[in-house]
């Protein structure tokens, strides 16, 4: 299974993004295709958060009703799952973030990983570097031109 970070949603969703068409068709793949995928529960938080935020967008930020059915147009993808915390997370979670260099916002990244692991995925997608800290959950960014 492979799992989307939030980085990967907010690029596809958001047409200005110079990574916008590369991040759409990555998740028009996944969303239409037969293989698991998923999204962890904090990332959807998190990217309705973002993308609705006027801080960050001025007066472009996406209406609250547009985000939503982005989301849900991804959520209602047959092969997609959402991962949420179940038994052995909280286990997995306070090793990774018993971890040095844990602190602060990495503790999200720490929740992502932990959500991922439990639940088997076998690859995040993201363009977030901190995920380095958890080498047992490998990372790609998918829109790296090799």
């Amino acid at each position: 299974m492979t799992a989307v970070d939030t980085n990967i949603l907010v690029y596809a969703h958001r047409r200005e993004s110079r990574a916008h068409r590369a991040a759409s068709q990555v998740l028009r793949k996944l969303a239409e295709g037969s293989r698991p995928w998923a999204i962890p529960w904090p990332c959807c938080y998190e990217f309705l958060s973002i993308v609705t935020n006027r801080r960050i967008w001025k007066d472009a930020a996406t209406p609250p009703e547009h985000a939503w059915r982005q989301l849900r147009a991804w959520i209602d993808s047959p092969s997609n799952r959402l991962l949420g915390e179940t038994d052995g997370f909280l286990e997995v979670f306070g090793e990774l973030c018993q971890r040095p260099k844990v602190r602060g916002p990495v503790v999200h990244d720490a929740r992502v990983a932990a959500l991922c692991l439990v639940h088997g995925a076998e690859v995040l997608l993201t363009r977030d570097r901190d995920f380095w800290i958890f080498p047992e959950l490998p990372t790609r960014d998918p829109l790296k031109v090799v």
